[in-house]
């Protein structure tokens, strides 16, 4: 299978590069951060090389590793750098790959481009990762009219957090949009508990059947 998978989110720091290592392992395929913003600790990159499970080549590097912890727009002028769209070709493997974006869908990777923009250009299947704390549900339903509004395929939802029945219910039924499962807050997070985590709270074939 050469499935390719965008995951992005709601918001920054909502657990998504968990995620991405955990489905990454799950299709046995390859992982892929365009962009990095922040290198003081530990990378979206290293992050998932320590959890997914998959061999280190198949980490990809990423187009453009920036040093502050900040929107890539903002990180890319303190460094001195221009991040150029033609940059952010989607690599060729022989496998699935899973896409990681930074942040939400309308951070600027420049002063013209968001990458919500690059998701239209691409144009991959999304997964669209959501919290399920308040205030999710705004989020969220902005979120997927962003994406639809752009014709941007959307295979479903992952939240993230604790079970709150209704406001996922409240998500789906008022989107459309199919809820793909959801990954708990693991302690410990290991590779063994994520990938534990992911065969038992989503359906593999319901993610690779998506376009």
């Amino acid at each position: 299978m050469s499935k390719r998978i965008v995951v992005t989110g709601t918001d920054t720091g909502i657990g998504k590069t968990v995620f991405s290592a955990g489905l990454a392992g799950l299709l046995d395929g390859f992982y892929w951060k365009p962009v990095q913003s922040g290198l003081d600790e530990e990378t979206d990159s290293e992050v998932v090389a320590r959890l997914s499970g998959l061999p280190a080549e198949r980490v990809l590097p990423e187009a453009y590793r920036l040093k502050s912890p900040l929107s890539p727009h903002r990180s890319a002028e303190i460094d001195g750098v221009m991040i150029e769209v033609a940059d952010l070709s989607v690599p060729a493997v022989p496998g699935p790959l899973v896409i990681e974006g930074a942040g939400g869908l309308m951070v600027p990777l420049n002063r013209r481009t968001r990458f919500i923009d690059i998701f239209a250009q691409w144009p991959l299947p999304v997964i669209l990762c959501a919290r399920t704390a308040l205030g999710t549900i705004n989020h969220t339903l902005l979120s997927i009219e962003a994406l639809r509004a752009r014709s941007i395929p959307l295979i479903g939802l992952a939240f993230i957090g604790d079970e709150v029945t209704d406001t996922q219910r409240t998500i789906v039924e008022f989107s459309g949009v199919p809820q793909l499962g959801r990954l708990p807050h693991l302690d410990p997070l290991t590779g063994k508990t994520l990938r534990e985590a992911m065969v038992a709270g989503f359906d593999l074939a319901l993610i690779a059947g998506g376009e």
